[in-house]
């Protein structure tokens, strides 16, 4: 299982994502240009430059025409996907921590800081309604009360928003009133990361507490957890298999006193419904900050603290392996 290695970013990379056909990989990095790449022999098609601070998320959406990048330079932007062109422009208050298009492709969302005096807001705006662009208007800006949000993804059917949380909450919003329909709190601390599974009626969370869980995501029940020993960054689902993969490490400040043969920067594979781990791949010289599988399930992709994006294609016994009772 010999991966491919992207390197394009020349800082940590914060997150990666496929398109929903996965023809094209998407990732950005704590330096201001994010990339995009063919994820089956790795060549970069090109970087949508722009941003100048760290590119805390991304998304594309559903016909892969548009991209969507939030960053620490108090802005969120939206790019032609083919061109590279910038389409427009959010100015905000704060650094914009995480964003996303809705299902449709019509609707995104985004989230800010809680900096410098101003309180975080999540921001919903329709991109047909020109309107709303040119006053800054936002369909709807919903103020976070509490600890700050630190990732976020639409719900099913586009009807809520669910968030995570530093304090290791999760809220249910509302996508019409803005009100706050559900708050759960199951991790102990940081949320890192959620993401949604192949149908979007479930989502894994990674977070600081070094534990990753299952949810269901219309009434957030806590459904399953996968323990490890040290803090996750990114969790994935297998839209192939019964399958979740977790990327971490420790804190990266901690990082030069470990030496990579521990074993501490492995991506681990647990069973969806038995939590049992039955795998690990090395190869990252630091913490893996984001991991994806490929939409049909036969490779998947992490990026680490080290700047490299790794593409693994899992070989023919991945797929023959049962787990047995």
């Amino acid at each position: 299982m010999k991966p491919l290695m992207l390197q394009g970013h020349t800082r940590a990379i914060t997150q990666i994502r496929y398109n929903r056909e996965g023809d094209l990989l998407f990732s950005c990095a704590k330096d201001t240009k994010p990339c995009v790449w063919y994820s089956l022999n790795g060549e970069r098609l090109g970087t949508y430059n722009g941003h100048n601070g760290a590119v805390w998320a991304m998304d594309v959406d559903w016909q892969t025409t548009k991209v969507l990048t939030a960053a620490a330079d108090n802005s969120a932007r939206l790019w032609d996907c083919e061109t590279g062109k910038q389409l427009f422009q959010w100015d905000t208050n704060n650094a914009v921590r995480t964003c996303g298009f809705s299902y449709s492709g019509d609707t995104i969302m985004f989230c800010t800081d809680r900096q410098m005096g101003y309180n975080p807001t999540l921001d919903i705006y329709d991109i047909r309604a020109g309107e709303q662009l040119a006053n800054n208007a936002p369909l709807l800006s919903i103020p976070i009360d509490g600890p700050k949000v630190t990732s976020a993804v639409w719900g099913g059917l586009d009807e809520y928003i669910i968030t995570g949380h530093e304090s290791g909450e999760f809220s249910q919003f509302d996508v019409k009133s803005g009100e706050r329909v559900r708050n759960v709190k199951v991790h102990t601390k940081q949320i890192n990361d959620i993401q949604l599974n192949k149908d979007r009626t479930m989502f894994v969370s990674a977070s600081k507490d070094t534990n990753a869980m299952l949810f269901d995501a219309d009434s957030l029940d806590h459904l399953k957890t996968y323990k490890t020993e040290r803090p996750v960054n990114s969790a994935a689902m297998s839209p192939r298999m019964d399958h979740v993969v977790l990327g971490g490490g420790q804190e990266a400040m901690q990082v030069t006193t470990t030496s990579t043969r521990i074993g501490k920067f492995d991506a681990r594979f647990f069973h969806l419904i038995f939590e049992e781990e039955f795998g690990r791949v090395k190869g990252h010289f630091g913490p893996i900050n984001s991991v994806a599988f490929h939409p049909d399930g036969r490779s998947y992709s992490s990026g680490g603290e080290d700047g490299y994006v790794r593409v693994h294609y899992f070989d023919p016994q991945y797929f023959e392996f049962e787990f047995e009772f």
